[in-house]
């Protein structure tokens, strides 16, 4: 998977492509940006919130659960001194849902493959090219 980021107009505003799909990404305006899209953090959080109510949904749907509306909200809380980075899900199921059924879900929640990116180990390998 490749993401590339190159910056268009305005200070800090970057087109971010991946595939054939195109997002944009700012920073709010007292960090400078001019919040013409979500912050890279944001879009950090999105990414984790989006990947776990898709791995929910594939699993219902393989298991032939009709869980009905779902919800992930995450809220993200960078590093700071002395503390870890902090990321805080929400899961919103229906009432209506088994509770067998909600507590599978939420182990399954857990292995999004952001998810577990994001508890595990990481390694960057870094690189320059001149033009």
């Amino acid at each position: 998977m490749k993401a590339s980021s190159r910056r268009v107009g305005g200070k800090l505003k970057q087109q971010v492509a991946v595939r054939e799909h195109s997002v944009t990404a700012d920073e709010p305006r007292e960090h400078g940006g001019e919040d013409t899209g979500p912050s890279p953090q944001e879009l950090l959080a999105a990414s984790l919130a989006s990947c776990t109510a898709i791995t929910m949904e594939m699993y219902a749907e393989r298991k032939g659960w009709d869980v009905g509306e779902m919800v992930v909200d995450v809220d993200y809380g960078p590093a700071q001194r002395g503390s870890p980075t902090r990321f805080v899900m929400q899961v919103q199921l229906p009432k209506e849902l088994p509770e067998d059924q909600r507590d599978r879900l939420m182990q399954i929640a857990a292995k999004c493959p952001v998810h577990r990116a994001l508890e595990g180990e990481v390694m960057f390998e870094e690189s320059v090219e001149l033009r």
